[in-house]
């Protein structure tokens, strides 16, 4: 038993704990979860509980859960061991630092990305490689393919995921459909959308951008005006949810007014697909991509991708060579695609065993249920940091659940990364931060597939409502946490009510 949990033993319950020390029962939890208690609260448990748990218990236990460095070897074995000829002259390349196996910490993850991961994602993972040709593994590709069209919501026989994070993904959907000259409408409202515009450049496209205020959705009208005075256009790029705001736009309707004007459609659903509707299908998308690292919860690195027969016609249509070998969409669809396979990279084939369990989980939860539980969560984070005074950058009707962006009050302005700081060395929470011209503004608070849990979001309002009232901004701490309580209570039942109604 650790010292966290004799604590508990010993008080009889974590409320008990709480009270003792002063603190909210959501820290106490934490501890618990964690497997260890701080160590500077080492003297006040000792002191509390009369000696019968020492300070020097819970220092060696917090020592122990810190990143550890552990030695393969004896460093002078390392560095200055019996060593072949010439290891002299090797060795003059070698790090001045003595470097050890790498033991990441624990962290609460609750930024705009990566989440934390399924333990099931984790142990999928850690199997044996096989080969990227090896029958086995082309068959989890087939099983693969068809989990990803569940969660787009699709039957395009395109679909699959590209080695490389959601950037890679975006570059292969505008590297393979924007030829030197195509004019292409970019809409911005954030970081990404200008991402978007770089791509466009870079593939020698001619882009047409509508700019909006970041925190705002783009505009249908705006865009429906932009496609009138440029009927050329051939395609409309826009993001659906956009991680440096947490602005969700209407995808369906920009969508069916970019067909009205035959311009094909790039839409952007890394932080969207698997938190909220994406139905690639019923609303008529083109090419799609997003990110495993973030509601699919899995290990950053792949970029799942989906398009339909008009991105494949248009793309065989070209008359010139796609610009990028690793990324021409004609030859991955050799390795890809329903027939024989051709050798094309070595795919990162445990990263792809781990999507494929990633997806699993969610077709095993049902997507109405992982969306509403990405709903359910953002209720009760929000209510609780409203109660706190904090404002959310975005309006409620363009609020996406699972990346929640809150304005940095004025009176904490100049401590804004102090904040996020402590929250991290204190309560081992990961927030983000604003950026480009939010840089310093708002906080980012991500409830983002497996991170998207009851106990994140109360560690979160704990811990944030502990360190705001450190720093003197006027906080009652409690009330973000009863707010939250009282949100996740209505909606339970809500819910039940709902369900007798249903039976």
């Amino acid at each position: 038993m650790n010292c966290a949990e004799r604590l508990v033993s010993l008080f009889g319950s974590q409320a008990e704990v709480a009270r003792r020390l002063k603190l909210d029962r959501a820290v106490v939890s934490h501890w618990v979860k964690s497997g260890y208690v701080p160590a500077r609260w080492a003297m006040e448990v000792e002191a509390v509980t009369e000696g019968q748990i020492e300070a020097v218990e819970i220092l060696n236990e917090a020592n122990q859960r810190k990143p550890v460095r552990v030695k393969s070897r004896g460093e002078d074995e390392i560095f200055h061991g019996n060593s072949p000829a010439g290891s002299d002259t090797m060795n003059q390349y070698a790090p001045t630092k003595r470097i050890r196996s790498f033991h990441p910490p624990q962290r609460t993850l609750m930024g705009p990305g990566p989440t934390e991961i399924h333990p099931r994602v984790l142990t999928t993972m850690s199997q044996p490689a096989i080969g990227y040709l090896d029958p086995v593994f082309v068959e989890m590709m087939e099983e693969l393919k068809g989990l990803l069209r569940y969660a787009y919501q699709t039957k395009n026989a395109l679909t699959f995921p590209v080695s490389g994070p959601g950037s890679v993904g975006m570059e292969y959907c505008f590297v393979n459909m924007v030829a030197p000259g195509d004019k292409v409408i970019v809409c911005i409202n954030g970081v990404f959308g200008g991402r978007m515009l770089e791509n466009v450049i870079r593939c020698g496209g001619t882009p047409v951008v509508i700019e909006h205020e970041w925190g705002t959705p783009v505009d249908p009208q705006r865009l429906e005006d932009t496609l009138k005075a440029n009927r050329d256009a051939k395609i409309v790029a826009f993001v659906h949810a956009e991680t440096s705001t947490g602005c969700l736009s209407d995808a369906k309707t920009l969508v069916e007014i970019a067909h009205r004007y035959d311009a094909l459609t790039i839409v952007d659903a890394v932080t969207s697909l698997g938190g909220c509707p994406v139905l690639v299908d019923e609303w008529g998308i083109d090419a799609v991509y997003s990110a495993s690292q973030k509601c699919l919860s899995c290990t950053p690195g792949l970029s799942p991708v989906s398009f339909n027969d008009r991105v494949v016609e248009h793309v065989k249509a070209r008359k010139d060579k796609i610009h990028s070998w690793f990324m021409d969409m004609n030859l991955l669809l050799g390795y890809w695609g329903a027939t024989t396979r051709t050798y094309h990279h070595t795919a990162p084939t445990n990263s792809l065993f781990a999507l494929h369990e990633a997806l699993l989980l969610i077709r095993e939860e049902t997507l109405d249920d992982c969306w509403a539980r990405h709903r359910r969560h953002h209720v009760a984070l929000k209510t609780g940091l409203e109660a706190m005074g904090l404002k959310f950058l975005v309006a409620e009707e363009s609020q996406i659940p699972q990346m929640n962006a809150v304005r940095v009050p004025d009176s904490v302005a100049a401590q804004e990364a102090e904040v996020r700081k402590r929250l991290l060395n204190e309560f081992n929470l990961e927030i983000g931060a604003g950026l480009g011209p939010l840089a310093g503004k708002i906080w980012r608070f991500g409830t983002m597939g497996y991170s998207c849990r009851p106990e994140n979001v109360m560690l979160c309002l704990s811990a944030l409502g502990s360190v705001l009232s450190d720093i003197g901004y006027p906080v009652h701490v409690g009330d973000a946490e009863a707010a939250a309580h009282d949100a996740y209570a209505h909606m339970h039942k809500a819910a039940a009510q709902q369900k007798k109604r249903a039976a």
